[in-house]
């Protein structure tokens, strides 16, 4: 096995390796636009490019120093692990945040706690995560006869009553659907009180997912407006759910409950194998929502940081001081665009 750099020649390639679209070719374009650096790493095998990283470095202000995530990555080995490191010194990064797509059931406990061991002997430690854990996931296989018998009688119930009330899901990518979208994403938070990607984030996602065909707009109208924007991922064989918004001045009619039915429908009519609703955190009203789907619960490999500098250390703390002012901020302060 060899471990090098990749560029665009290798692009086919390194999407067919890519295990998650957080892994793509094209998300590393979204986030370079953005303003970050991206390094990309192959895992040969021979001329077989079997594993892809995609490795996103961000400065900390009023430094030289950077940290760097690799997130939704191939479960680690100690040849990216080391591979990882000399990466992070060239980059001048006190670490590099580490959150395999990589389900803790596939191993073995003796499997599982060697992998852990190989984590802590390079140098890794448990770190703050970015995403949930354990998300849900629905399997797409089955039929839909199947699917709507195994989900809750509550849910059942307020899917029929959105196409009662005539509720219509479509696809939309038009640029004046997606202007609504990122108008109820501006409603949806502003009215829970929590803080999101900025229009620029969502902008540039659009621009460069949609025409490579991973990202799609699914819509719910009502009375001739939309009323519910999502959008959803296409990876391989599996769909995935990231994005949503809707107004709270129809919620009555339940266009939340059909546009997820919906989906699963037209995940189904891709072929795909598998609905990820990206993330689960037991307690929040809409793992409620998700749950009434009867999605099969999948634990990950954890957050993990791969660390290179001692200022990583005085990096950790500076943040739970940062975070903690930030949800008393978001007490106190409605967030803003």
């Amino acid at each position: 096995m060899t471990i090098r750099q990749v560029d665009e020649k290798d692009r086919g390639k390194f999407n067919k390796a890519a295990v998650h679209p957080l892994q793509s070719w094209e998300w590393g374009q979204f986030r370079e636009k953005a303003g970050n650096k991206i390094v990309r790493l192959g895992v040969f095998s021979g001329n077989t490019l079997k594993e892809a990283l995609t490795i996103i470095f961000s400065k900390i202000p009023y430094s030289s120093l950077k940290i760097g995530t690799l997130i939704k990555g191939p479960k680690p080995t100690k040849e990216i692990l080391e591979a990882l490191k000399k990466l992070a010194k060239d980059e001048h990064a006190i670490f590099i945040k580490l959150e395999p797509n990589f389900a803790k059931a596939s191993l073995g406990k003796a499997e599982f706690d060697k992998l852990v061991k190989l984590l802590k002997s390079e140098g890794c430690v448990k770190g703050k995560r970015l995403f949930t854990p354990t998300t849900f996931l629905v399997d797409l296989t089955k039929s839909e006869e199947e699917l709507l018998a195994s989900f809750h009688p509550k849910t059942r119930y307020n899917i029929r009553l959105a196409q009662k009330q005539g509720v219509e899901i479509v696809e939309d990518n038009s640029q004046k659907a997606f202007e609504k979208y990122w108008q109820l994403t501006r409603e949806t938070t502003l009215r829970q009180g929590f803080y999101a990607h900025t229009e620029k984030y969502h902008r540039l996602m659009w621009e460069i997912l949609h025409p490579a065909g991973i990202a799609h707009l699914l819509v719910a109208k009502y009375k001739g407006g939309i009323i519910t924007t999502w959008i959803v991922f296409v990876w391989h064989d599996f769909l995935y759910y990231p994005y949503g918004a809707s107004t709270d001045k129809y919620k009555n009619v339940m266009a939340n409950n059909l546009i997820m039915w919906e989906a699963i429908r037209f995940g189904k009519k891709l072929g795909l194998k598998t609905f990820d609703l990206w993330g689960r955190e037991p307690g929040k009203g809409f793992t409620k929502f998700k749950e009434g789907y009867n999605p099969k619960i999948v634990e990950f490999l954890g957050t993990w940081d791969l660390v290179t500098s001692p200022f990583y250390y005085l990096y950790r703390l500076t943040e739970s001081i940062r975070w903690l002012l930030l949800r008393l901020k978001s007490r106190l302060v409605k967030p803003t665009f």
